[in-house]
């Protein structure tokens, strides 16, 4: 019979210091969603790319996070120092990722493929620096199982009122003048002001996270270890099928609302209201993740969505008050996409750490923020070229032809649908519950208590 889920964490932190470290996740957050679903269509509208080379110039800063996240990931867990080896790269990468986020945000007249390659990569090399010992962080903070989901989802709300923020203010201004002072170069201003800021009230006042090393091992046999982690293999395979999932309308949203329903003037509110309904679905699944654990919770998460989400076709222009309500259900859902998966993967690496004898959380997020970045960027470097090979024009609005329009709402929805169900199928019977996990941190934590 399974162990019943905890209700309280004897380690949980207090509640100041879990909101002091989530703190950066509201500048953060503007270099997540929002990239992948205003600056495709920034840089291929106003800024005068085509898809083509937008979605190939974006694919080039993905295939360089192949070779950016792994080292970042290395060198998270080995780069030691009295003032820790996750808030030292912490706080030295904030100020790469605030200049590039700038510099992209805000672009000079003329700027081509090559300035969004550029500054792209610039922005990954300074984001993975951040986010990868930001979130091992996190994950280091507690050992229980529920109070891993109290921490990520403080973490997880605050990215998406970050997200919220970031779609907000681009509208305010609007961004179809690309020369002038516009809503992203806004954006990019109070990026560059705030992510310092917050990185360092985070790093003054939430302190660096106990390790449980016993002993480094070799990447040799660190690779073994990795391969022979079944349940992280499962989750990072579900990770990235369902990432892919949300990539996809993420990166076609404003298209389908301007093109297909015929709304661009309620493209913002519309995402205001979506991720509004993610920020209410946080503590949604946080609870749903104590009551009923973790793995199944989001499983059934993702089951809703599906449901909801696969009409989408059958919507015409002008159905606004439909794909409104659609648009507020599946908001609610991805609270349960960005708060349930990393309070998993601490999980999972626990049973890396009781094998190897190594914390090597760093490792690990590298290569689910691999998984994120790869899947995004699938979406675009694959959506954009087929939207156009089936006639797609950007900011062909009413001359779209029918053909296009189609393939817009296919693609958008039930493309997204059909990979959320392998998602589905890979984390229903999820190995790893709160009773192996309290196994495995009883035998990672039994050296330092005998």
């Amino acid at each position: 019979m399974r162990a019943p889920l905890p209700s309280a964490s004897s380690d949980l932190p207090r509640l100041s210091r879990i909101i002091a470290y989530a703190l950066p996740a509201l500048p953060l957050a503007a270099l997540t969603l929002p990239l992948y679903i205003l600056l495709p269509a920034f840089y291929s509208g106003p800024v005068g790319l085509s898809l083509g080379a937008t979605g190939a110039a974006l694919l080039a800063v993905r295939l360089f996070d192949a070779f950016n996240d792994p080292f970042i990931g290395i060198v998270a867990d080995r780069w030691r120092g009295k003032f820790g080896r996750r808030r030292r790269l912490f706080a030295l990468a904030l100020p790469i990722c605030a200049l590039a986020a700038f510099m992209l945000f805000w672009p000079p007249e003329g700027a081509g493929p090559l300035y969004l390659a550029g500054w792209g990569m610039a922005l990954s090399l300074g984001y993975t620096a951040a986010i990868i010992p930001f979130y091992a962080w996190g994950a280091e903070m507690a050992g229980d199982y529920g109070a891993r989901s109290t921490i990520t989802g403080w973490r997880e709300g605050l990215t998406l009122t970050g997200t919220l923020i970031a779609i907000a203010l681009p509208f305010s201004l609007g961004f179809d003048d690309a020369a002038g002072f516009h809503g992203l170069a806004l954006l990019g201003v109070i990026i560059a002001a705030t992510l310092p800021v917050f990185g360092a009230v985070a790093v003054v006042a939430v302190p660096e996270p106990a390790e449980h090393t016993r002993a480094p091992v070799g990447w040799r046999e660190g690779l073994r270890h990795l391969r022979e982690n079944g349940p992280f293999l499962r989750l990072i395979a579900a990770f990235f099928v369902n990432g892919l999932a949300n990539g996809i309308p993420a990166t076609l949203f404003l298209f389908f609302v301007g093109d297909y329903l015929g709304a661009t003037d309620l493209q913002g509110p519309l995402l205001f209201l979506y991720f509004a309904c993610g920020v209410a679905g946080v503590p949604v699944a946080a609870f749903a993740s104590k009551r009923i654990g973790k793995h199944r919770a989001w499983s059934l998460g993702m089951i809703a969505a599906c449901i909801i989400f696969a009409p989408v076709p059958l919507l015409s222009e002008g159905d606004i008050a439909a794909f409104a309500v659609i648009c507020a259900a599946t908001g609610l859902l991805v609270g349960f996409d960005l708060a349930i998966p990393p309070a998993i993967q601490a999980d999972v690496i626990d049973v890396d750490t009781a094998a190897s004898g190594e914390q090597r959380s760093g490792v690990y997020f590298a290569a689910w923020s691999l998984a994120t970045k790869l899947s995004l960027a699938l979406a675009v470097g694959l959506a954009f070229p087929v939207l156009g090979w089936f006639g797609f024009e950007t900011g062909g609005g009413p001359d779209q032809s029918a053909t296009a329009l189609t393939a817009l709402a296919v693609i958008y929805s039930l493309v997204p649908v059909g990979l959320k169900l392998g998602a589905i199928a890979l984390m229903w019977n999820f190995p790893l519950d709160a009773s192996e996990q309290g196994a495995l941190r009883r035998t990672i934590e039994a050296p330092a208590r005998g």
